[in-house]
């Protein structure tokens, strides 16, 4: 993938992270309606008020066509957070996960943040697994019912 670009994420991303979301995670996930909502209502925040300075969301794109997302936002107390990672089945294991996330951390730390969390679930495990490898830990999990689903939840943090 060496063709791969890394760009900014502008608003017209937006349709396409939704109806990406929605359609991924019905597919693979049995996840109902309510999620590409989740999805629209958290790029209407990142849109509505982000401070550039500080947060950021990055698209990767190979010959004109989106193929993954990541973003960075400001948790609060010195803590970022990894929101809207996602990678178009045609692009999963090909090290584009891997780059998303190093690029996403490093932007993290290059501004200041002292440490990182994210939420998923247990059963995206090549993500888990990613994770892991970059230093992550799992600080809880519990079984949820959402999006229609039982779901396990989970958290993860990492020290930068």
């Amino acid at each position: 993938m060496s063709d791969m670009i890394l760009r900014p994420f502008s608003a017209d991303d937006t349709a396409w992270l939704i109806e990406r979301h929605q359609t991924l995670y019905r597919r693979d996930e049995g996840f109902d309606d309510t999620f590409g909502p989740l999805v629209a209502d958290i790029l209407a925040d990142f849109d509505a008020g982000h401070d550039p300075l500080r947060e950021r969301g990055w698209i990767a794109e190979q010959n004109g066509a989106r193929l993954g997302s990541i973003f960075c936002v400001d948790a609060g107390g010195g803590t970022a957070k990894l929101r809207l990672f996602l990678l178009d089945p045609k692009a999963r294991g090909k090290g584009l996960g891997k780059r998303l996330l190093a690029i996403c951390m490093g932007f993290a730390r290059q501004t200041g943040y002292r440490d990182m969390v994210l939420w998923t679930h247990e059963s995206h495990r090549a993500a888990c697994a990613l994770y892991a490898a970059a230093g992550w830990r799992l600080t809880e999990s519990k079984p949820v019912h959402s999006f229609g689903v039982d779901l396990v939840e989970q958290s993860w943090r990492i020290d930068l």
